[in-house]
């Protein structure tokens, strides 16, 4: 068994399609109408067959709640692997990402955390 698919509610899948590409180089992999909203997906370029990353509407209120709630309280609800936080950090911000937390040594990994634009915190994590 292994994890196929997980995902994060946004709040605008055009504008999360846009900025988990362009701005995080994932590539689309699934962005098929379904209605009012899409089944909407992205990989990592590294890893084109592996897990997908669902870009899910949240039309659900417990969903808007649970997002504002999550924000809010400064909690990511994805957590994103790169080989160095503090390079990431640097291009990401000069992309003009909104940083929470900058690159912050935590035991054996260094974190950082940023505003995905689409009403999420996400957390970058890369070893010490």
């Amino acid at each position: 068994m292994k994890i196929a698919m997980t995902s994060v509610f946004v709040d605008d899948q055009t504008k999360a399609a846009e900025f988990y590409s362009r701005v995080l180089g994932f590539q689309p992999r699934h962005d098929i109408p379904m209605g009012e909203h899409r089944w909407l997906t992205v990989v990592s370029p590294e890893d084109p067959d592996g897990v997908e990353l669902v870009l899910e509407p949240n039309a659900h209120p417990a969903a808007v709640a649970f997002q504002e709630a999550m924000v809010a309280d400064g909690i990511p609800v994805a957590v994103l692997g790169v080989a160095d936080v503090a390079a990431e950090h640097e291009r990401l911000a000069g992309l003009g990402v909104t940083f929470t937390q900058p690159p912050t040594p935590m035991g054996p990994v260094v974190t950082a955390v940023f505003d995905d634009t689409c009403g999420n915190l996400v957390q970058l994590v890369s070893p010490a």
